[in-house]
């Protein structure tokens, strides 16, 4: 099947998975329009601790016209702030529809991936196992098709299941300690 890529998609991870991040970008190219990719120390010189402020900042700088968000998620992602203050970026209503949400798990991780906080409260499922909250939460897509589905899905969100958003005010001031090596990368 050939691909057109129409919908923008923001990815957010772990610099330390940047060679994988980079691979996952190539190898689907042709099904979405990546925009911005993630955000790093030193991309930011914020004068500011307002909240407000840095998601605005976030917005305009980084997530731009996106409408999906990935989240790669690597062996140290949950411990990110930026990855936190990215998916609270994508996840904010208002002026705009939030961006659509899914996480997906880096081919090292297999299915053993630990989610940002922020995600995981967006990731639900009720006593069947039926998807139930906002955002979604996959292995490594095995085919183009699969995840320019799953992107699909994650943009129909926006107006079908914004209601189901999680998005708290506290922001991660810090990265945290890695719950699977132990330190503060």
């Amino acid at each position: 099947m050939t691909f057109y890529p129409n919908r923008k998609v923001f990815i957010s991870y772990y610099h330390g998975d940047q060679t994988a991040v980079n691979k996952f970008v190539q190898d689907f190219s042709d099904v979405f329009i990546a925009k911005t990719v993630g955000v790093k120390d030193g991309d930011f010189a914020f004068d500011s601790t307002n909240p407000q402020y840095i998601m605005r900042k976030i917005r305009e700088n980084k997530l731009q016209d996106s409408t999906v968000t990935i989240v790669l998620v690597g062996s140290c992602t949950h411990s990110r702030r930026y990855v936190d203050w990215e998916v609270k970026a994508s996840l904010q209503q208002g002026a705009t529809l939030p961006n659509g949400l899914i996480a997906i798990n880096l081919p090292y991780m297999g299915s053993e991936g630990a989610l940002p906080e922020r995600v995981s409260e967006n990731v639900k499922r009720d006593a069947n196992g039926n998807e139930v909250g906002y955002a979604r939460y996959y292995v490594y897509p095995d085919s183009k098709q699969k995840l320019y589905d799953w992107i699909e899905d994650a943009y129909a969100a926006r107006t079908t299941r914004s209601n189901l958003i999680k998005n708290p005010n506290e922001m991660m001031h810090y990265n945290a300690k890695c719950r699977r090596h132990g330190v503060t990368h």
